[in-house]
């Protein structure tokens, strides 16, 4: 992955006309990419910002089928993600766990509906089921999440899906992708499409680092850029109407004291119909989360001051320690694309979160929907729709036992690096290029030199936002942290990338004032950069 290469590589190639040109790197995109490179066919990826920028690094961190979905009656996406979620178990066993989840209950009769109602749940995993889901004692429900509310509680529910880390997967996939002779790019702007008449034939980009700019040809030319579709549409038809209502989504990051076991609580129903997860992640527990209908959309949306009352509120009805703002290590907040509502309903949790391939009178292929969990099932299906109507030469999809980039098995989850996978290695193998390498960038954080380095020269890592957000999620788990850790990792990428100290300077002071808005109160280093 490294960049200049590959696109001193693409300029050497500028009359081809690939099969597929995607636009969009978040999970949509690069599973299509993934699925589209596997068949053969000629691919050619490009992405705004940083792969998972927006709303694939923002999710809850589950790969689940989704309890909601079942008690909506949508059975149909609940069996594919359950499905999906154990092929990417078996598939990426380096990044996806398998995640306990206590529903804990305050009347028997909530016990005995949800009892019965998982064992739907579990009929429905079939074959890739991650366990059997059961009803327990209010003796177990408290061994297993001792720091529950205990008044009125009656016992739980538990039962099993999947936890994950989502922008990992998301560089995960796109190293396969590449593996698989894709070409696949960040900070890569589509900014106008290419037309013979009516038809669509390809993109006009712009390289944002460069400023170069650049026009690829293409057979298909598939938009999947989640909440900027319809900006996509538009260069398509001027006159389009908006299809894409986003709906916001806001997590809490807490210390592990609050849930300090390995099981996750699900609260299915809050006072206003919402699902509440509390799920312990990278030695911190993340609270989420809310669905707020917004009208606008941005790569950096910001959680509302009731959204963070909403979720501090209702973590206190079901924790003995009730968190406070001061409790809150980062907030962060994603937009899922979804369908915009029939009338005026503001009702976004009711609408279905299955995915819909659009294609336009001028050829272009638009995927909108869907989530995480379903990432390979809407490449497939998108790439399948590719191949019939621009009439491709692809082979069938591989992608159902494909092994991401980074497959390992027997992993320890206990290990710092583990999230790496068979990269370990690699990373480990640096402290002999460079002792200093072996030396971790924060003195509470286990991440190494060695981390910013692999991610420079293996992860197309442009950015100290790139490293401590989406290489390592330190912005996510910690933003005081990430913060104390930016002129560390901005003086390592300046050396890396041949920089000049200015650019240090400038990427350590940018940083700063982003990562302030994932936290509460404002937060500046001891020393001035």
């Amino acid at each position: 992955m490294n960049r200049a290469e590959r696109i001193h590589k693409l300029e050497k190639n500028f009359n081809k006309v690939w099969d597929v040109i995607i636009i969009g790197g978040g999970a949509t995109g690069l599973g299509v990419a993934l699925d589209s490179a596997s068949r053969g066919l000629s691919t050619l990826l490009l992405e705004q910002s940083d792969f998972s920028k927006g709303t694939s690094s923002r999710s809850t961190k589950l790969v689940h089928g989704g309890v909601r979905y079942l008690a909506q009656g949508n059975i149909d996406l609940v069996r594919e993600a359950l499905r999906e979620r154990g092929l990417l178990e078996k598939n990426a066993p380096h990044l996806v766990q398998n995640e306990v989840f206590v529903i804990p209950n305050y009347t028997r009769f909530n016990k005995l509906f949800y009892t019965v109602g998982l064992k739907m749940y579990d009929v429905l995993s079939g074959k890739l089921s991650l366990g059997k889901s059961k009803g327990i004692s209010k003796k177990e429900t408290i061994s297993r999440i001792p720091t529950i509310n205990q008044k009125g509680l009656k016992g739980g529910v538990v039962y099993h899906d999947g936890q994950f880390d989502d922008s990992r997967l998301a560089i995960n996939i796109a190293q396969t992708a590449i593996e698989q002779s894709a070409d696949v790019f960040n900070y890569f702007e589509v900014n106008g499409l290419l037309k013979n008449g009516e038809e669509v034939t390809g993109v006009k980009a712009v390289d944002k680092e460069s400023g170069k700019e650049y026009t690829f040809k293409g057979k298909a030319v598939i938009n999947a850029t989640g909440v900027f579709v319809d900006e996509i549409m538009e260069m398509d038809q001027p006159d389009h109407k908006k299809t894409i209502r986003p709906s916001q989504g806001v997590h809490l990051v807490l210390d592990k004291e609050f849930m300090p076991g390995k099981d996750a609580i699900m609260i299915p129903k809050t006072d206003d119909g919402r699902v509440l997860f509390a799920v312990p992640w990278h030695d911190k527990v993340v609270v989420g989360t809310t669905d707020t209908p917004l009208d606008e959309h941005s790569l950096e949306p910001t959680a509302l001051e009731e959204e963070i009352e909403f979720i501090l509120t209702t973590a206190k009805k079901y924790l003995s320690k009730a968190p406070t703002r001061k409790d809150v290590k980062s907030v962060f907040a994603g937009l899922r694309p979804l369908a915009a509502p029939k009338g005026d309903s503001d009702k976004t949790k009711e609408i279905s979160r299955s995915h819909k391939i659009v294609v336009s009178e001028s050829g272009l292929i638009t995927i909108t929907g869907g989530k995480w969990t379903t990432f390979r099932k809407m490449g497939e299906d998108t790439v399948d729709k590719a191949v019939k109507v621009r009439q491709l030469k692809g082979n069938e999809s591989r992608t159902e036992e494909m092994q991401i980039h980074g497959f390992m098995e027997n992993v320890d989850f206990r290990d710092p690096l583990y999230f790496y996978g068979s990269d370990k290695a690699g990373i480990e193998s640096l402290f002999e290029e460079n002792p200093d390498w072996s030396k971790p960038i924060h003195e509470n954080y286990p991440y190494l030199k060695a981390q910013v380095i692999w991610a420079v020269r293996h992860e197309m890592a442009r950015t100290v936002e790139d490293f401590l957000a989406r290489r390592v999620r330190v912005l996510f788990l910690d933003a005081r942290a990430a913060i104390e850790m930016a002129e560390t990792v901005a003086n390592l990428m300046q050396q890396e990338l041949e920089k000049d100290n200015s650019w240090a300077k400038e990427q350590a002071e940018s940083f700063i004032e982003l990562a302030n808005r994932y936290l509460l109160e404002e937060y500046k280093p001891a020393h001035t950069i």
